[in-house]
């Protein structure tokens, strides 16, 4: 079976066989460790205000801010001198210009296309992920088109793609469709190559579910209160499922995907392990707000250490395959592998 562990030939039973030899030294430990986490794994997502000079504290995600447009090229500039190559805009969408059917999500100067036209513009080595789905732009906060209560996909689908071509015109390099309607990937695709951006990456959420890990990061970007009581069970993934993983990614690398993400991680280590070795694609893990606030808020109050619990957490999901990682830790987890050496 793939991924299945390979076979151990027989030790030498103990005394002579002590596998706390290794351990005993910290040169050692750091000779034969199998994994380790670097800068260049992490990708820092920001969200993104309107305004000039604006910065608001996310109460649920304890050192996140929203910051305006004119703030990020100084935390851009923070995380390439940290060796973090890229970061994911997420756009705080203005109440006023939220509409049934999210079509502020392909106006070419909606919050995130300036976002990504002033980094390139002043830091043109940045990478930018722009994630796509309607979510921050429906007065519904779902992440398709709604009509009398049912999710359309395929209706979907033709906004999906003009909000793609949206982002790679203002300098996104990687559009990430994180909507998970049927088929998205192969009309994203058609879309940008049709365009004149066949050289725009495309980031799958390929299993996404529908987590009880998100609320805080609704919470940053304004969707909490239009989603209200209504879930996103009929297009996210069911927590129960790990088959159905497999299949979601095997069709979307079909349709042309250039990677692969797990979200959440943590909760779905299993998951990353699974694709990573069925597929042997780029595989990138979000370790969502959940994951992030509950870390926090248990630091916060001296129930555990913190940087040491956040770094082990990142660590695991570089365990589990994951190549590269979102998370809301980037810059504070950078320093400490900096100050490491």
């Amino acid at each position: 079976m793939s991924g299945s562990a390979p076979s151990l030939p027989p030790l030498p039973p103990f005394p002579r066989t002590r596998l706390r030899r290794l351990r005993q030294y910290g040169w050692s430990r750091r000779l034969v460790a199998e994994h380790r986490l670097h800068a260049s794994d992490l990708v820092l997502p920001l969200f993104v205000l309107e305004g000039n000079g604006q910065r608001e504290p996310v109460p649920s995600m304890p050192g996140v801010e929203r910051l305006s447009v004119d703030l990020l090229p100084a935390v851009a500039e923070r995380c390439l001198a940290l060796g973090i190559p890229a970061l994911a805009l997420f756009p705080v969408t203005p109440r006023e210009r939220k509409s049934e059917g999210g079509e502020e999500a392909w106006n070419p100067d909606n919050l995130v296309c300036r976002a990504m036209r002033a980094l390139k513009t002043r830091l043109p080595e940045i990478g930018l992920i722009g994630d796509v789905a309607l979510d921050p732009y429906t007065t519904h906060g779902q992440d398709g088109i709604l009509r009398d209560g049912v999710i359309l996909n395929d209706e979907t689908l033709t906004a999906l793609a003009r909000q793609a071509v949206c982002l790679a015109e203002a300098g996104c390099d990687v559009v990430a469709p994180s909507d998970m309607m049927d088929g998205r990937i192969g009309v994203v695709r058609s879309a940008l190559d049709e365009a004149g951006f066949a050289g725009t990456l495309v980031l799958s959420y390929a299993a996404k579910y529908a987590s009880a890990f998100y609320g805080p990061f609704r919470d940053a970007v304004g969707s909490a209160a239009a989603l209200g009581a209504a879930d996103k069970k009929t297009y996210q993934m069911d927590p129960a499922n790990s088959a159905e993983a497999v299949r979601e990614a095997a069709l979307d690398i079909a349709e042309a995907a250039d990677m692969l993400m797990v979200k959440p991680g943590l909760p779905y280590l299993d998951i990353i392990r699974i694709l990573k070795d069925r597929f042997g694609m780029p595989t990138f893990a979000y370790h969502v707000s959940g994951e992030y606030a509950m870390i926090k808020a248990a630091a916060e109050r001296g129930w555990l250490d913190g940087a040491a619990c956040m770094d082990e957490a990142l660590l695991a999901l570089k365990r589990a395959g994951a190549d590269a990682i979102l998370t809301y830790a980037a810059l504070e987890v950078a320093e400490r592998l900096r100050e490491r050496g």
